[in-house]
């Protein structure tokens, strides 16, 4: 059942990523060489339409990490156990996808080639410590809770 669950953890983790990947390129609509929603069947000639347009991969480098970031929060919600390490596997998939991406097609800048390394992994670890942080908030309410309800003797 865990292994069920995991994997719709991080299903879900990059789906969001995806989607506001996807929603951050929308942003400006010169860049939008496309019609249908994502971006992702026409990747090549998207990179090609904005290949000297360094606000692209600017945004790109954002919204990734906002992705990852939001994306690895959904994933550690959703695992009930290592939530930080699964968050980070959403950053660590991520990556890999940005690597590929570097290697299939020569139209990224060399700043965002050295940027990715820099945002995917520590994002995504950013978005686990976030649901760890609110979950030990609200066991700590919790066991509050339940040692005033105690009756005193």
């Amino acid at each position: 059942m865990n292994f069920c669950r995991n994997t719709i953890g991080v299903l879900a983790g990059l789906a969001v990523a995806a989607l506001i990947i996807t929603l951050g390129i929308k942003i400006d609509s010169t860049w939008v060489t496309y019609k249908q929603f994502a971006p992702f069947d026409h990747w090549e000639t998207l990179l090609r339409s904005v290949q000297n347009k360094d606000s692209f991969f600017v945004a790109l480098l954002f919204f990734g990490g906002l992705g990852v970031t939001f994306g690895g929060v959904v994933t550690a919600v959703i695992v009930k156990y290592a939530k930080v390490a699964y968050a980070i596997l959403i950053g660590f998939i991520m990556l890999f996808i940005a690597m590929l991406d570097i290697i299939i097609y020569p139209y990224h800048p060399v700043f965002y080639k050295i940027s990715i390394f820099l945002i995917f992994f520590p994002f995504s670890w950013i978005g686990g410590k976030i649901t760890e942080v609110i979950y030990k908030r609200r066991e700590k309410k919790a066991k509050l809770l339940l040692k005033n309800k105690k009756p005193q003797a």
